[in-house]
Order: C-alpha cells, then sequence, then structure tokens
C-alpha cells in the first residue's frame, strides 16, 4: 500500500470505507477487468484462463460485489504436516472431521502467498488451514485422500488468515467469513527460494519460513487445475469457497533439507502449536500461477461422525 496519502483513493466496502492504490487495479476496474489491457502487464503471462470464466454480480455481506474474484500472477508455498487427530478435532467445529492419512494422524498447513496482479492490487498473505473430509453425505473414499495430497483437491477448514492490505482483510472477513486480520506481512518466492515472515502485534517474528525452492516443472494454461474448498460460517449457516488454481510452474520435494520453520509469538503460531505437527510431509511452490476465488455459497454440512 502507499505510504503517501496522495497515491490512495477511499472506495466504499460493505459499508466500510477501505483504501486502494490511485490508478490501481481495484480504483480502475472495480472487479470488472479489461483482460485485454491486463494480457500487455509483462508479469501476466496471458489471460486465457480467464476469458473461460465470465464473471457475475451476486449479494454478498459486503454488497453486490462481481465473482470470481481474478488473480493473474501468483506465486504460493504450502507445508504440509502430520499431526494427532486428537488435536486437530479441539479445533474444528463439530461438524467437520479430518481427513486422515492413517488413523489417528490428519493433514495441516501453514501457507503463504504473494498475489502480485489481482483484481484487488498486490497483497500477501499466510495462512494455518486443516485438511478436512468433504462435508458432503458417504463414506471418504481413497479417491479424495489422493487427490489432496497430490493437490488437485483438498477440503479445509482455516484458524489463521492474515493479509497486507484493508481491502483483502475486509472482503476475507466480512464477505467470506475468514479469520483475517491485517499485518505486516512479507513472501518472496522465485526458483531458488521461498520466504516468508509474519510480524506479530508487536512488531516481531509470528511465524517465519526459510527454505530452498523445488525443482520446478512447467505446464500449460488449463492443463493443471486445482481446486481449494474451504468452509466458513457467515451469520451462523455453513458456507462453502472455492477457489481455482492454474498452476503454471510449480514443484513438490519430500525432503525436509534445508527448510526452517520459525515458531514466534501470535496468532499463526499459536494456532499451529495447539495442533501439534509431528512432521513434516511434503512442500509445495508454486512459482507462477493464477487463481479465481469465488464468493461464499451455502452448503449443507454433515454433523461429525463420532
Amino acid at each position: 500500500m502507499p505510504s503517501n496519502p496522495r497515491d490512495i483513493v477511499k472506495v466504499g466496502l460493505g459499508g466500510r470505507e477501505v483504501a486502494v492504490p490511485k490508478g490501481g487495479m481495484y480504483d480502475r476496474y472495480r472487479m470488472n477487468p479489461d483482460l485485454d489491457a491486463i494480457n500487455r502487464d509483462p508479469r501476466v503471462s496471458d489471460v486465457d484462463f480467464f476469458r473461460t470464466l465470465p464473471k457475475t454480480t451476486v449479494d454478498s455481506p459486503i454488497g453486490p460485489t462481481l465473482t470470481p474474484n481474478f488473480y493473474y500472477s501468483i506465486s504460493t508455498a504450502r507445508l504440509t504436516m502430520l499431526a494427532p487427530s486428537r488435536a486437530i478435532r479441539t479445533r474444528l467445529p463439530e461438524e467437520l472431521s479430518p481427513l486422515e492419512i492413517v488413523p489417528g494422524l490428519g493433514l495441516v498447513s501453514v501457507m503463504f502467498f504473494s498475489y502480485d496482479v489481482c483484481d484487488i492490487d498486490f497483497y500477501t498473505e499466510a495462512a494455518v488451514g486443516i485438511a478436512v473430509r468433504p462435508a458432503r453425505h458417504g463414506k471418504l473414499g481413497f479417491f479424495d485422500l489422493v487427490t489432496g495430497l497430490k493437490n488437485e483437491h483438498l477440503d479445509s477448514y482455516v484458524l489463521s488468515l492474515p493479509v497486507s492490505t484493508e481491502i483483502a482483510q475486509v472482503r476475507g472477513h466480512d464477505g467470506y467469513g475468514f479469520p483475517k486480520w491485517v499485518t505486516e506481512l512479507d513472501v518472496g518466492i522465485d526458483d531458488h527460494r521461498t520466504t516468508a515472515r509474519v510480524a506479530n502485534d508487536s512488531g516481531g517474528v509470528d511465524l517465519s519460513l526459510r527454505a530452498n525452492t523445488p525443482a520446478q516443472n512447467a505446464w500449460l494454461s488449463g492443463e493443471r487445475v486445482s481446486s481449494l474448498t474451504s468452509y466458513t460460517k457467515i451469520n451462523g449457516a455453513w458456507h462453502s469457497t472455492l477457489n481455482q488454481t492454474n498452476v503454471l510452474t510449480a514443484g513438490t520435494t519430500r525432503s525436509t533439507s534445508g527448510i526452517t520453520l520459525q515458531l514466534g509469538e501470535g496468532r499463526m503460531s499459536d494456532d499451529l502449536r495447539s495442533l501439534k505437527p509431528k512432521r513434516t510431509l511434503q512442500f509445495d511452490v508454486v512459482t507462477e500461477g493464477q487463481a479465481a476465488l469465488h464468493m461464499p455459497v451455502p452448503t449443507s454440512v454433515q454433523s461429525r461422525i463420532k
């Protein structure tokens, strides 16, 4: 966010006023982008993925808005860890159950995101999340576990979701029901190194990551599209939010060599400690990708099987 007040404008969002960069993506387009103009941005590989996803106007807790929210150039990192199901269940709502890799062991993750070009301007984000069983009737199949581990589709419940800008916080918290707050949050991801630092309320370290980036492989646009469904409560009712990621360049490693995750003092570290993670299972990094984040829709959530 620009530090000079003359470089920002105030916009209304769900009864609030938030500051956005003057002349930036949100100021210019208000979520209704000119894809041809964005395609000329050197940071954007192409916009073909978004031409297949027409936007629609929907009512939401932040007022009428266009959906999906487009992310034209992103990079992401995710550490997936094993954790005891007993600890996980203490942090899940009664209606959700952990996705278990074996009886008694579930999956938790720490994620970092850099959204370089998107409809609501540049911002960074981090998350502590829990992989959960799909909120649908019927038994969990082996397919659900395999696709989850391969990052093709995952269902999740998020405990922490700090962001670096006000508009991302208001949209995420008021519009989607996510536990978002604004903090200093630095994310750097390239072909060689992946680094992230989330500050706490006093400016110290809440959580940080330093790692070697896994060897990257390239895909054509649309060739590898993964999805993440997140469950939140909005005004007491369960909703699901779909996030589709068009993976362009990514890599995975099962080795923990060169990976340093530092837990400090703050909400993210407290949430991760409460899950009692045992060991890292894999490290995934997307150095180039795109995403479409849909607005939440009401969903039926089955009560947890005891």
